[in-house]
């Protein structure tokens, strides 16, 4: 429990009287590992409590016995987001992992967590994933009266960014979030689409045009799902006369990634253009702009299949949003074990057996 105690040191437990009496770290403890387990909710949370009350005891006191459904789901409605936000930096900071290699920032929106009656919309994230290291390094909640565009700054500003290269979609290919990331000392590889007007037009065209010379990687081929897909990256760092009409913050390069994809049935192209901070070779900026997709694929796909975010119905108070940080804590104590197995199998596992489950913990 020390490492535990550690990282959420200085969290301000919100309740008063007798609904105090269970221990608030105790609580949170409980509810980390009911998700380790490949629980879902609150109701979850108090079965596991009673089953494992055994196992439980061998590091927590519990006092007042297994704690109830409506404990945890009181607790989780008033607790501070911030700080409990706060409290995850913490306890990414046990893991000593800086922000290196290619950052993925991109948006999901928790689509069971709105509430009609209310008029509360639904919880909106926006997480910045390490590519490399396969973790979540730090998310913030979009405001309901804003959106991705003016969270992203907020969330650029708790990572560290120097020798990192930021990628984003073409939403949030802005300006102002180019011009911090360079701020911070870091790289962006921006995807650019028609939101930029003229920019997207010009880089298009130059681009595309066949007399334009451009460094050239060497094709990747990937097979799987049913279809083969063959992908080439190409650049520029000819740029003087888009920078002199456009001014784009730090700009360096512009390139486009090719897309083939074949199935059984046909056989498509797709060309995306990009946006760079930095003159890099072909081959590293097909990796860059491929590594993007892992934000979906690793953390978001995780998130929706492997835990069911999407279909979980909490709704009231602050319950979404810190819920979906415990998540993401989970998420990320299962993927620094290093033993064999897919995310499902590995929650399974600590669901199973309770030696496995304590060695995912003392990695805290």
């Amino acid at each position: 429990m020390e490492g535990f105690k550690a990282c959420f040191e200085g969290l301000q437990d919100p309740r008063t009287g007798n609904a105090g009496r269970h221990d608030l770290l105790e609580i949170l403890m409980i509810a980390l590992c009911t998700v380790l387990c490949g629980g879902e909710d609150c109701t979850d949370m108090a079965e596991f409590a009673r089953t494992k009350l055994d196992f439980l005891r061998g590091f927590l006191k519990l006092e007042h016995g297994p704690p109830s459904h409506d404990t945890f789901s009181r607790l989780f409605r008033l607790l501070d987001p911030e700080q409990f936000r706060h409290c995850f930096q913490l306890f990414m900071a046990c893991f000593a992992e800086a922000c290196e290699g290619v950052v993925a920032i991109d948006g999901k929106v928790l689509r069971r967590s709105f509430d009609k009656a209310s008029g509360k919309s639904a919880l909106h994230m926006v997480s910045a994933w390490g590519c490399e290291q396969r973790l979540m390094l730090d998310q913030i909640a979009v405001d309901a009266k804003s959106n991705e565009i003016t969270a992203i700054p907020k969330l650029l500003k708790m990572l560290r960014l120097e020798g990192a290269v930021v990628t984003v979609d073409a939403l949030n290919c802005q300006r102002e979030i180019a011009r911090q990331i360079i701020a911070q000392s870091g790289d962006y590889v921006m995807a650019l689409k028609g939101n930029q007007g003229m920019l997207h037009q010009d880089a298009r065209t130059f681009l595309d045009d066949p007399k334009t010379m451009l460094s050239v990687s060497a094709s990747t081929v990937d097979g799987d799902h049913g279809r083969i897909e063959t992908r080439t990256a190409m650049l520029s760092t000819e740029i003087e006369w888009l920078q002199a009409i456009h001014n784009w913050p730090g700009l360096a390069a512009i390139g486009k990634v090719m897309r083939v994809r074949e199935t059984a049935e046909k056989t498509t192209t797709e060309t995306a253009y990009y946006l760079l901070s930095a003159a890099m070779t072909p081959d590293r900026f097909g990796e860059v702009a491929r590594a993007h997709w892992a934000v979906e694929n690793r953390l978001h796909w995780c998130l929706d299949v492997t835990m069911n975010e999407d279909q979980m119905r909490n709704r009231i108070g602050n319950g979404p949003q810190n819920l979906a940080v415990l998540r993401h804590m989970a998420l990320n104590l299962v993927r620094k074990e290093t033993s064999k197995g897919s995310l499902r199998k590995k929650l399974r596992r600590a669901a199973w057996s309770d030696g496995f489950l304590t060695k995912v913990l003392a990695q805290l």
